[in-house]
């Protein structure tokens, strides 16, 4: 039986984790990875290869296809407060066409040493100018939810485009928990994206989608969506009430054709299962926001907590979280709390894989989403 109590402080997800148990690189291979399934009554541990032999015949799989931009970047000031300085910046949200005269939004390490109008460049291809902490006249509306997030600065395009030039001088912005001397390298250009990553957007992937092989997207029905994940997301609860939490605003696309796809799977009565929180985070986002599952391009900065009444997503395969995260919130308002932590500390007395790179599991809201000789 799951439990019903709502728990409202980040203390209720917390969780014990050996630093040994942090992924630092991913599987040998995509489906290496282990998978707990927490099954209607008990666990079963399996690989994530396995995943169309766990979920149940009917099953429709959601799927993000957002694919990760290079988006952190080393920059020299050469004008201004900060000339002779270098700076680091992380693209919150690296869109096409973000060219001279457009604005855009980053995080940036040593803002404070940055005055208004001190021009910075990556050479030979691209310059800008810092515009900054306030949201300026000329940002376009798919960018303006940017401006309640107390981290963002803004800058302006003054030569090159944006995009273009994270990719030349760009690094795979990997979390800070993924702790090696050298940073990312070639391995991360490959694995830290999905075999379906389609739309350049996202400044961290959509983990849950990593492990996911050819063969196997072969033997599912999926459909696709797009949620652009930015950097928000993985940042810890630091408020009493976890109601108050924010994770910043997040571009998603869903076309008619995949809405519809999901809508005729729920009239049939089949489970819908997202391959992920940022899957989970745009269908339920959508309709929070809309009130219906259609045709959607905007931004969504739903977080769900334990309140949150489900409309479309009735299982989760997803990778293990950060204690105190609104990604374990979101976890355990699907699959209850209780239930969901007690599969977390047995993953870590099997010692399982943690985060990013680590393994995953699979949590159900409902009856029905697993196979039968899984699901008993």
């Amino acid at each position: 039986m799951r439990d019903t109590s709502q728990p409202l402080g980040p203390a209720a997800y917390d969780f014990e984790l050996p630093p040994g148990q942090i992924a630092q690189h991913p599987a040998a291979r995509r489906g290496d990875a282990r998978m707990l399934v927490v099954g209607d009554e008990g666990h079963q541990h399996r690989r994530a290869r396995e995943l169309p032999q766990v979920l149940a015949n009917s099953a429709l799989v959601v799927v993000n296809n957002s694919r990760v931009v290079p988006a952190r970047m080393h920059l020299q000031c050469i004008r201004g407060k900060g000339s002779g300085r270098r700076f680091e910046l992380l693209a919150c949200s690296p869109q096409p066409g973000t060219g001279a005269g457009q604005v855009f939004p980053a995080w940036v390490r040593g803002a404070r040493r940055l005055a208004v109008g001190d021009r910075l460049v990556v050479e030979p291809e691209f310059e800008c100018v810092y515009k900054g902490n306030e949201a300026p006249a000329n940002t376009p509306p798919h960018l303006q939810d940017h401006a309640h997030d107390p981290r963002v600065r803004w800058f302006e395009v003054v030569r090159g485009e944006l995009l273009k030039a994270l990719r030349t001088s760009g690094e795979v912005p990997l979390p800070p928990y993924i702790e090696r001397p050298d940073g990312p390298n070639s391995e991360d250009a490959e694995r830290y994206q999905t075999l379906f990553a389609a739309r350049e957007g996202s400044v961290a992937a959509p983990t849950a989608g990593l492990h996911w092989e050819a063969d196997v997207l072969a033997q599912l029905d999926t459909v696709e969506l797009t949620l652009h994940v930015g950097p928000g997301t993985f940042l810890p609860m630091d408020v009493s009430d976890v109601r108050e939490h924010r994770v910043g605003s997040e571009r998603v696309h869903l076309s008619e054709a995949s809405a519809q796809k999901i809508r005729e799977a729920q009239t049939q009565g089949r489970p819908i299962i997202a391959i992920g929180t940022t899957a989970t985070r745009a269908l339920e986002g959508i309709v929070a926001k809309t009130g219906t599952l259609g045709e959607f391009l905007g931004n969504i900065d739903l977080v769900i907590t334990p309140a949150h009444r489900f409309a479309v997503v009735d299982a989760l395969v997803t990778n293990f979280h950060l204690p105190r995260s609104s990604l374990l919130m979101l976890v355990c308002a699907l699959g209850g709390r209780t239930r969901v932590l007690e599969a977390y500390r047995e993953a870590v007395t099997h010692g399982y894989r943690f985060y990013s790179y680590g393994d995953c599991m699979v949590v159900t809201r409902r009856p029905g989403c697993l196979a039968p000789q899984v699901a008993g």
